[in-house]
């Protein structure tokens, strides 16, 4: 019963912190499509704040055995893909 428990709280830990990377993603989506561009001092100090925090949740998350932290450097890496590919199509476009 306590390692179906343990699962359950990593599945959620681990829920919450991707649907927060998505929050970041949609976040800095809308701001470039309506707000500010990427070489906006504004845009930077957003992504910067967004991206340091979560990156304390997981660190908090991996102190807690959580989330492993290779999962949580694999959820940071894909949100910054992610948003390299935003940042790439607006500069093209």
């Amino acid at each position: 019963m306590i390692s179906e428990v343990a699962v359950t709280n990593n599945e959620k830990a681990f829920a919450l912190l991707k649907a927060d990377a998505d929050k970041i993603l949609k976040l800095i989506k809308v701001q470039m499509d309506n707000l500010t561009m990427p070489q906006c001092p504004l845009y930077e100090e957003v992504l910067d704040t967004q991206m340091f925090g979560l990156s304390r949740e997981i660190d908090f998350a991996v102190r807690l055995n959580l989330v492993s932290s290779e999962d949580g450097k694999q959820l940071l890496e894909n949100l910054e893909r992610q948003l390299n590919v935003l940042h790439e199509t607006a500069q093209n476009s």
